[in-house]
């Protein structure tokens, strides 16, 4: 349908509790435009998850989808192009693990972040199914961090500080300095 403009770090809708979507929203005309522009948006610019909020939209919905096999995920496993409504986020493992994060809401910018491993996630399908996906591993870092979005909240809110373990650069940067693989056991993500 429509390429969005992404609203950027700074702008208020990214910082709003998105609302839920009634039943009679979820197949209607509006919304199915929403997911198409979602996706027409999410290709454009070359992530694997969008937001509702990333494109002015203050509902709880979301996309996410990318193959494994792809240079820029290669082993992350895959993911087809999943539409989660209202989607609720359960931890099933808390024990850390770390990826490298980056986010089309905060363009040029990377950061180190840890999240929990294991997670199930309910949520409605847009033909207003009852879904739940379990994640583990990568997977669980891209279903976190684009339901974040839904309660205003931005991967480097969730940057761990300390002296000399903060991990935060930009892209030329971390392209350059090859970061990613200057980690144990961290990856990357960009949505």
């Amino acid at each position: 349908m429509a390429i969005r403009k992404v609203a950027r770090m700074g702008h208020p809708v990214l910082r709003e509790k998105a609302r839920d979507l009634r039943p009679e929203e979820i197949g209607s005309p509006e919304i199915s435009d929403v997911i198409r522009d979602l996706l027409d948006t999410m290709e454009e610019y070359r992530g694997i998850g969008l937001a509702a909020p990333q494109v002015h939209e203050s509902v709880r919905l979301a996309i996410i989808g990318f193959d494994g096999g792809s240079s820029r995920y290669p082993d992350m496993g895959s993911l087809p192009l999943t539409v989660f409504i209202n989607p609720v986020i359960t931890v099933l493992d808390p024990a850390p693990q770390a990826f490298w994060e980056g986010c089309l809401s905060i363009p040029e910018i990377r950061a180190l972040i840890e999240r929990p491993r294991k997670v199930r996630v309910d949520f409605i399908d847009e033909t207003a199914q009852p879904r739940s996906i379990t994640a583990e591993g990568f997977l669980a870092t891209v279903l976190q961090h684009e339901l974040d979005h839904l309660d205003g909240v931005l991967f480097v809110d969730r940057l761990r500080t300390e002296p000399g373990r903060t991990r935060i650069a930009f892209t030329e940067e971390y392209v350059r300095y090859d970061l990613a693989n200057s980690e144990p056991g961290a990856g990357q993500l960009e949505d």
